[in-house]
């Protein structure tokens, strides 16, 4: 494990710079945490259901515009669900897999929490190297910056427009070396969970909805979305690089955690170095390595407007102090 002084995003030590009390908190706070876990999945679909049942019956184009956008919102939410459970962070693999795949990785149609993890988890082990399935795909100009403001509404209208949907996709099952599931979830659930959703969309005569409200939101401002997670997770770019040097600390604003719920992922150099620890925990454990003296104030981005800022290679001055959220 990395022991670093000082880098780029504000992070002045990795998990061995700590005190022995403070590695001891936060080994408490490691471990699955399925009460949480599970109103998070449950706040997410209340979310969803509210919003698309005011759209169908506001008959309002801009209602329509504005649940698509919200659906897409919480749809992150449930993958970010399926790669904490692929840490197990959720609930005990065997029956946690199951219980994710169903409530958030198989109506997302395209992804499995055991294909998930399989590529994010090569990810971590193999971070930043030529072994590494994120930083493979996450090459080239697009993932490079600073860009210029033009550039970056460029890319994610592309996404808005589903012009890179397929691609995406395509990158998220990417074949990994290892981390196969040794009790993966049968595949007969999934297309008995698929048949069952046709059938009740049939009798229910719901096609028309499900498509509108939730198909077109994977399709089109889910991919930014998750693109717009990407880039605040990492900077590519930059073989060998160490995590403090290449994953910046954001804390979004209270406005912006309602609007975009990222599930903390903002803070993850925590989440690498602490794998075992619930995105719920996280913020907890920024507070302790803001208490230990290990986070550079003037490097870390009080929200998403100042990380945007640096992405367009632009001077940023904080105006408040790190506290943890």
């Amino acid at each position: 494990m990395e022991n670093i002084t000082a880098s780029p995003f504000g992070v002045r030590g990795d998990r061995q710079s700590l005190s022995l009390q403070a590695r001891a908190e936060i080994q408490k706070l490691s471990g699955p945490r399925p009460l949480f876990f599970l109103l998070t999945a449950l706040y997410a679909w209340v979310v969803i259901v509210g919003v698309i049942w005011w759209a169908v019956t506001a008959h309002s184009v801009w209602v329509s515009l504005f649940a698509i956008f919200i659906v897409a919102t919480r749809q992150n939410m449930l993958g970010l669900l399926v790669h904490d459970q692929a840490h197990c962070l959720g609930f005990p693999a065997r029956p946690g897999d199951l219980i994710t795949n169903l409530i958030a990785a198989y109506p997302l149609l395209a992804i499995t929490v055991e294909g998930y993890a399989q590529v994010h988890l090569s990810h971590h082990k193999y971070f930043f190297t030529d072994k590494d399935p994120d930083f493979l795909r996450k090459s080239g100009p697009e993932w490079t910056f600073p860009m210029s403001g033009f550039g970056i509404s460029k890319l994610l209208l592309t996404d808005i427009l589903g012009l890179n949907t397929w691609k995406l996709i395509k990158s998220k099952q990417l074949p990994g070396e290892a981390f196969k599931r040794p009790h993966p979830t049968p595949l007969w659930v999934r297309l008995s969970f698929y048949a069952a959703l046709a059938g009740i969309l049939t009798i229910t005569e719901a096609w028309g909805i499900f498509l509108l409200y939730w198909v077109v939101p994977i399709l089109t401002f889910l991919q930014a979305i998750v693109r717009w997670g990407a880039i605040c997770e990492h900077k590519y770019n930059l073989p060998h690089a160490s995590i403090a040097d290449s994953s910046p600390i954001i804390l979004p604003r209270w406005w912006e955690k309602l609007l975009l719920p990222n599930l903390n992922f903002t803070l993850h150099p925590y989440h690498h170095y602490f794998p075992g620890v619930s995105f719920s925990m996280l913020p907890k454990v920024h507070a302790i390595f803001c208490r230990e003296g290990l986070i550079d104030d003037n490097r870390v981005f009080h929200g998403y407007g100042a990380y945007l800022k640096y992405l367009m290679g632009r001077p940023y001055a904080p105006k408040t102090l790190t506290t943890a959220t």
